[in-house]
């Protein structure tokens, strides 16, 4: 674990973040329970949605971004399913501001402790981007605690092009803390979206830049001998225009390191999905989960 004090460049931009969350979490549809364990990691704020009776649902956000955000994107599956979507430790949100290895066994841990203090056992589990790649850190040490899961644009299986990534995303970036102008974080929004980020999303995006000291490594790339025995069924859900995790080479990947890859649904979306693109997803992700998410609810 590191020793960074915190995050965020200021206390300004902090309390600007946390602005940001509260208002993303009143305009969510559905009503928000919230809650905090402590882990040997630190703190965990958690957000809980959905009917406490319903099978429960791990959903890990995306990295550098706020939970409600991600969250959002799943609102039909909360009619049916338990949702506990955690803040990742070290990321924007109210936890714990630790940063966290995601190339080790760290976040596997951190999971189980989660886990542990809410009495769940084994459940499914959905990631977007960093949050894919931390199910995959836990398919590798501990994959008894997944019983199905659902990879969403996901880190931790293959990059794209590095020199795409400079010329799209780091030149961008650079150009926008110089300057702060809009022009650059559209650059950089419209590359991570295709075009499609929502207004809001885009502010918050760029706050996350302005004021926020970046994660920027990214989870390991898994090898196929750490999920040899990870045998729980997996659903991917890829971009074609993802400039992080391409489409074609994440889905080659996948197919040659997880042992039980029931399905493999591709778009053409960028890395963040548009709201047309979540009406289908969230159709797939249901009908995976009614399929093969098995264990029962105690």
């Amino acid at each position: 674990m590191s020793s960074i004090v915190t995050i965020y460049k200021s206390e300004k931009g902090k309390s600007l973040i946390a602005n940001h969350y509260e208002n993303y979490i009143q305009a969510l549809p559905f009503p928000v329970e919230r809650m905090y364990l402590n882990t040997s990691f630190g703190s965990t704020h958690l957000l809980a949605v959905g009917p406490t009776d319903g099978k429960p649902l791990f959903l890990l956000q995306g990295g550098n971004c706020i939970n409600p955000m991600t969250l959002s994107w799943f609102s039909p599956l909360t009619s049916q399913y338990r949702i506990y979507a955690p803040d990742t430790i070290g990321h924007p949100g109210f936890s714990a501001e630790t940063r966290v290895s995601a190339k080790d066994n760290s976040f596997a841990l951190w999971l189980q402790e989660l886990m542990n203090g809410l009495d769940i056992d084994k459940c499914g589990f959905i990631g977007t981007s960093y949050g894919a790649g931390i199910i995959l850190r836990l398919a590798a040490y501990m994959p008894h605690k997944i019983d199905c899961a659902v990879l969403v644009s996901p880190a931790g299986i293959r990059l794209g092009s590095k020199l795409k990534m400079i010329k799209d995303i780091l030149l961008p970036l650079l150009l926008f803390h110089a300057t702060s102008s809009d022009r650059y974080l559209d650059k950089l929004t419209n590359a991570m979206s295709d075009n499609t980020m929502k207004a809001i999303d885009k502010k918050i995006i760029g706050d996350i830049f302005r004021y926020v000291k970046l994660e920027q490594n990214m989870p390991k790339l898994t090898e196929k001998e750490e999920l040899q025995h990870f045998h729980a069924p997996t659903l991917l859900v890829t971009g074609r225009k993802d400039i992080f995790f391409p489409e074609r080479q994440v889905n080659q990947t996948a197919r040659a390191i997880i042992p039980n890859l029931t399905a493999i649904k591709s778009y053409e979306m960028g890395h963040f999905p548009s709201e047309t693109d979540l009406l289908t997803i969230n159709d797939e992700i249901s009908m995976f989960l009614q399929t093969y998410y098995v264990t029962k609810v105690t």
